[in-house]
């Protein structure tokens, strides 16, 4: 994770700064995903470094939402030569949605999330599937309780730790990225 230390708007852009002790192994061209945003490195400095945020970037995301000492979701860009884990990631947010309850399992949690996605965009692939793949803020998860506009996950405690999920609350917008191999699948079938 990465915490927010400056925000400034520059006509509808947003620079974000953001400290973390990965930040001395940042270029600037870098990308980095941010709550699941792909941004790219426009300044670096010791623990800090900048990316900005245009217009359309944040009314898709949760980062116009951001606020000085708002906690990010960090993932850096994967090796060539590294190992897949996970689904396929692109730090392309598709839309946003709304956690609607937390509960703890023993030691572990379920998110309920909802999101609004148009039935046209939901036969596009937009939508997610039992056991398939969502990645919330960045995040790559395993679906459970798949509905037509809600789903959960189930975080264990290192992730719980480790992420943003310790701050999501009833309430949070975060951001979804639904499976892109979901999405070729349904454009595959919409041209039978």
């Amino acid at each position: 994770m990465a915490e927010v230390v400056g925000l400034v708007r520059e006509g509808d852009n947003l620079h974000i700064t953001l400290t973390t002790p990965i930040a001395k192994e940042l270029t600037i061209d870098q990308s980095v995903s941010h709550n699941g945003v792909c941004l790219t490195v426009v300044r670096q400095e010791g623990e800090c470094y900048t990316v900005t945020a245009i217009r359309e970037t944040l009314e898709r995301s949760n980062l116009g939402l951001l606020q000085k000492g708002s906690k990010v979701n960090l993932e850096r860009s994967m090796k060539m030569d590294g190992r897949l884990d996970g689904h396929i990631v692109q730090g392309h947010v598709d839309c946003k949605a709304t956690c609607r309850k937390v509960r703890e399992a023993d030691g572990s949690y379920y998110f309920l999330f909802e999101y609004d996605v148009p039935q046209e965009m939901a036969r596009k692939g937009y939508t997610t599937v039992e056991k398939g793949s969502i990645t919330v803020n960045g995040v790559s998860l395993t679906v459970c309780n798949s509905e037509y506009n809600s789903f959960e996950v189930a975080i264990i405690p290192y992730t719980f730790e480790h992420t943003n999920f310790c701050q999501i609350k009833e309430g949070t917008i975060v951001n979804l990225e639904f499976d892109i191999i979901g999405k070729y699948l349904a454009k595959l079938n919409s041209y039978c």
